[in-house]
């Protein structure tokens, strides 16, 4: 569900094979392995929650998430109407490994794994920085994790014991090499002067106009682009909106991303997630501003507290937030280079059970 989940799984895949390319490597969705009613609840609902009743998410991660007994009862019940179409999944691949890259089908795994209905191992992929649960599950074998900083938060959910791993290559191979801000604009065609990128994540939410319309007001800023994921109606939107103002540049989903933040001097972002590391990874100052509800709102307070990011409430906030962003572009953290690749991590795990 979301680019946040699936490219992450086929970046996996294609360094599994690159690394080992006698590997065979199967992507399924587990959701749909799962049953139609986790398709309900985890892609359809979100998709109408997202858009209209927004409210209805924070009220759902606190009632599923945040609040322990309603957690506990809800783990339970994912397990008990989950645990048989896994179980069915995995036996069809009939694989040497799983690896998980969404929390619900992480939860389930877990369970299983623990309660010995399944007997190879488990790894699961953890691509937000905060509030763990159902990212991270006691009786899963390995868990990568893309921000080192999710580490504690991690064995506090999975347990003490509980096999953590930082590693790289759940973004693409570009984000750990060093940005060239010079070629990434010819390639893109942006002009010189300030450019500010404004993303709606995969789904294309949150207040993008407002975040338009306020880095338009800053002075020096000579292009503005505005980057709509797969909503296809938001860019309709936005096109016809900024028709009369040249500098606002309206972008579908796109597979650039490496390019955009290496030439963009700040980035407006309303999702959390990949998106807010791998601008940090370019050096790319970057606001969370505009929908800032449920797990988001757990991840904007660590993005505050690990220093990766700011935090924009409001429109007022957001411009002051963009005044500090641009005055100077940060430097790129070369750190993430230096971490282990997830395939290596997936394919020792798996001769280490052998």
């Amino acid at each position: 569900m979301g680019a946040g989940h699936d490219v992450p799984a086929q970046l996996l895949a294609d360094e599994l094979r690159a690394e080992a390319p006698d590997t065979e490597v199967v992507i399924r969705d587990g959701l749909r392995a799962m049953g139609r009613p986790f398709v309900l609840v985890n892609e359809r609902a979100p998709g109408v929650v997202f858009f209209r009743f927004r409210f209805l998410w924070d009220a759902a991660y606190w009632l599923f998430v945040h609040f322990a007994p309603t957690r506990k009862l809800t783990q339970r019940l994912v397990w008990l109407a989950g645990s048989r179409g896994v179980l069915r999944l995995v036996r069809e691949v009939n694989p040497r490994a799983v690896v998980s890259v969404y929390p619900m089908t992480t939860e389930v795994l877990g369970h299983l794994r623990r309660s010995g209905k399944l007997d190879i191992p488990v790894c699961a992929v953890i691509t937000d920085l905060a509030m763990m649960h159902y990212w991270a599950a006691p009786g899963i074998d390995l868990h990568l994790i893309t921000h080192p900083e999710s580490e504690d938060e991690v064995r506090r959910v999975a347990g003490e014991q509980a096999s953590v791993r930082a590693v790289r290559g759940l973004t693409r191979p570009e984000f750990v090499r060093p940005p060239d801000r010079d070629e990434a604009r010819a390639r893109l065609g942006l002009p010189d002067g300030k450019v500010v990128l404004v993303s709606g994540g995969g789904w294309g939410v949150g207040d993008l106009e407002s975040a338009v319309e306020t880095a338009l007001d800053f002075e020096g800023v000579r292009s503005v682009v505005c980057l709509c994921g797969h909503n296809a109606e938001l860019q309709a939107r936005l096109r016809a909106h900024f028709a009369d103002k040249p500098p606002v540049r309206v972008e579908g989903f796109t597979d650039q991303m490496p390019d955009w933040l290496a030439a963009g001097d700040a980035l407006v972002h309303s999702t959390a997630g990949l998106t807010v590391l791998e601008a940090h990874m370019r050096g790319c100052p970057t606001i969370s501003y505009g929908w800032g509800r449920g797990h988001i709102r757990a991840n904007n307070a660590a993005f505050e507290r690990y220093g990766i990011a700011e935090v924009a409430e409001t429109r007022d906030d957001l411009e002051s937030a963009l005044a500090r962003a641009l005055r100077a572009r940060t430097a790129p953290d070369l750190s993430f280079a230096t971490l282990p690749s997830a395939a290596s991590a997936v394919l020792a795990l798996i001769a280490s059970m052998q």
